[in-house]
């Protein structure tokens, strides 16, 4: 009887690792379907153990029809995620201890999700305190959250509140020379992001893109999500400026989207070949996910990065030592993915498709930087 349904178990977490696995092969956006594009690390170990399991208890046909499928299930999860782990090559070199590089070139960044509902506001005010960053960008800040900072940000000549109730609230504070700071709506009314153009302390002029787009969740597919990430990798391409894109994404690095957004951006991904920087959920270490973002194009070289420790919320604080320009005499970077016209036909549909009718408007001033004064919060 155990044998039984051992063997029943066996079949169902089989039959369900393939279903799910083959549900993330499809390009629809519902949210059931998108959501297997996170735990693609678990299902990998999961469907490896079963594979172990079934490889040496089962006989006959049995094990091969199992076996098969379980391995199938594992390469394939193994081949999506296996570019953030050490096998592969970094794209991105650190800087070497001891190389030359202007002290004045280099800036650090801090990006949080917050939590909107955790009030224990003294953990971030003490690691924003530790850490002193350059620039922060905080998420999911309510009023409560904005009055809570000011003991902080009054260490920042140029601070943007945008305190909102609904989870998708922000502040953005840096002590860098600003030349412009604004707050877009790019695809929903009720969901803001960052956009600035800023200097080193040299001088030396980049841009900033903040980002926090809606998760997939019951009711709430993936189009507008997906719409939003692809406009920051527009926004991108148009610069003409190097670009630094940090925030909660509520996409994982490894999907298809992601990918897009780094493709169209010319973007470059430290953690490829180091590891998955894995930042949610706080709570479970064997079972988190890379949710928060950290992309720039190929100017920048960088000196650190570092996933935090816990401050009450349910994500973990980013760091990074950046720095635009590379060490003397030391190639940096690899150079990013090639633009294909097929990828800005792609990136341009998921934009179209995503577009509410009472956003359109507003979503064409912010990427054109035409009409920007619309979507302006003073």
């Amino acid at each position: 009887m155990f044998r039984k349904i051992a063997f029943g178990l066996l079949v169902i977490a089989t039959v369900f690792l393939a279903l799910v696995t083959i549900a993330s092969f499809t390009n629809f956006n519902d949210w059931w379907i998108r959501l297997w594009d996170y735990p693609r690390l678990a299902i990998f170990t999961i469907a490896g153990l079963l594979f172990l399991v079934s490889g040496f208890t089962l006989r006959g046909k049995r094990r091969w029809v199992i076996a098969g499928t379980l391995l199938a299930v594992t390469l394939w999860q193994g081949y999506r995620i296996h570019r953030y782990t050490l096998i592969a090559k970094p794209e991105v070199q650190f800087i070497e201890a001891g190389a030359q590089v202007p002290a004045d070139q280099c800036f650090s960044v801090l990006s949080l999700n917050v939590l909107q509902h955790n009030r224990q506001y003294g953990r971030s005010l003490d690691l924003i305190r530790r850490y002193d960053p350059d620039m922060v960008l905080l998420l999911e800040t309510d009023q409560g959250w904005v009055d809570a900072l000011k003991p902080v940000s009054t260490r920042y000549p140029h601070v943007r509140n945008v305190p909102i109730d609904n989870t998708y609230g922000l502040v953005f504070m840096t002590r860098l020379p600003t030349d412009e700071l604004t707050v877009h709506r790019l695809i929903e009314n009720d969901i803001p992001s960052i956009f600035a153009r800023l200097r080193t302390p040299a001088g030396r002029r980049f841009g900033y893109i903040g980002l926090h787009p809606r998760p997939p969740q019951v009711g709430t597919d993936t189009q507008e999500r997906d719409a939003e990430i692809a406009v920051g990798a527009r926004i991108a391409a148009k610069a003409g400026l190097p670009v630094l894109a940090m925030g909660d994404f509520n996409d994982v690095a490894w999907s298809d989207t992601s990918e897009l957004f780094k493709r169209v951006g010319t973007y470059l991904d430290p953690r490829i070949g180091r590891g998955f920087y894995a930042t949610f959920p706080a709570s479970l270490p064997a079972f988190r996910w890379p949710l928060d973002q950290i992309y720039f194009t190929e100017e920048f070289s960088i000196d650190r990065l570092e996933v935090l420790g816990k401050v009450g919320s349910d994500h973990l604080p980013i760091i990074a030592q950046m720095c635009l320009a590379p060490a003397v005499g030391e190639r940096v970077n690899e150079e990013p993915e090639a633009i294909e016209g097929e990828d800005l036909k792609e990136a341009n549909e998921i934009i179209e498709k995503g577009i509410r009718t009472e956003a359109r408007e507003e979503v064409t001033g912010s990427t054109d930087g035409e009409r920007e004064k619309r979507n302006r919060e003073e």
